[in-house]
């Protein structure tokens, strides 16, 4: 049986962040609007995340993205977070799926309000459309609310409730499995476990690992000072960690990826690790930064690093 974590969905969502966490910046349903607005027009791309042409995740990423709220990169990976909602009680910003492919979730679109959503379509590009249309009211599977866009504050869905959401960490890497994998490859003395994070034991099994990185400067905590061990880890963030752990200097052969801008804090660290070959991206020129890190992404990742002379 595969093993599985529930984690609330407001701490989640913190975490697809990367290792530094930031507060989603304020938005109302006119700003959420305004924001997915500015984006009509641009033409359909499959695998698209740039104003050269969006797919519908692709899309849907870039605008919560510009309003400081991650999202995973396909739409049945946006399926999995935040919490359902009803049809009935749909507001703005919420996300809207549907099955247009026969196979499941495979498009989606944000919801801005009088029965209208906005999305990437194959043949319009962005545009706005009705779920009342019988092409998608035929195809309607569901909705999700990752953010609740108000007049005040942006309120990560479930943080009071403290809903949850499964992360199969058979498939995808917890913060303590990384801990694990980097200090036996660097060859680390594990025999202190006094770690100082609040939430790693010294009876817990990753604790000689955690404390070991902890020493050499490679893992930070949160805001809150901790650990978060059974947490899932970034592709952005991996690449911080793996730079800071194998030394890793930019090298002349640079491989720039279209979703991870200059702007962007892990900007750096991405380019290192393309440099030295140790990631290729995802295909399409894309890195997916806030995509999470698989187990064998880590291995691989790790191989790659060790090899580096």
């Amino acid at each position: 049986m595969k093993k599985r974590w529930l984690l609330p969905v407001f701490a989640t969502f913190m975490l697809l962040s990367g290792i530094y966490t930031n507060d989603a910046q304020a938005a109302s349903p006119e700003e959420l609007s305004t924001t997915a607005h500015k984006y009509i027009g641009i033409p359909y791309q499959y695998g698209g995340t740039t104003t050269n042409g969006f797919d519908c995740s692709g899309f849907t990423q870039r605008v919560f993205s510009d309003l400081g709220i991650s999202l995973s990169r396909t739409s049945a990976s946006q399926y999995a977070q935040g919490t359902a909602v009803s049809k009935s009680n749909l507001a703005a910003g919420d996300l809207v799926f549907f099955n247009t492919s026969g196979r499941g979730v495979s498009h989606v679109g944000i919801y801005l309000g009088d029965n209208k959503f906005i999305n990437a379509s194959t043949s319009k590009g962005v545009v706005i459309a009705k779920l009342s249309e019988s092409y998608w009211a035929q195809r309607y599977i569901g909705a999700k609310r990752v953010a609740t866009f108000t007049n005040e504050e942006v309120v990560v869905a479930a943080a009071e409730e403290v809903k949850s959401v499964a992360i199969d960490f058979s498939v995808y890497a917890s913060r303590a499995e990384v801990a694990i994998q980097l200090a036996q490859a660097l060859g680390l003395d594990t025999s202190d476990t006094s770690s100082t994070f609040p939430d790693v034991k010294s009876t817990d099994k990753f604790a000689g690992a955690v404390t070991a990185l902890q020493k050499a400067g490679i893992f930070e905590g949160d805001q809150d000072g901790k650990f978060n061990p059974n947490s899932p880890i970034t592709r952005e963030s991996i690449s911080k960690v793996l730079v800071v752990a194998f030394n890793l200097q930019l090298q002349n052969k640079t491989l720039s990826f279209t979703d991870v801008k200059e702007n962007s804090w892990s900007y750096n660290y991405v380019n290192i690790l393309a440099s030295n070959g140790v990631t290729l991206g995802t295909g399409n020129g894309e890195f997916a930064p806030k995509d999470l890190v698989s187990l064998k992404q880590l291995d691989a990742f790790i191989n790659r690093s060790m090899e580096i002379k």
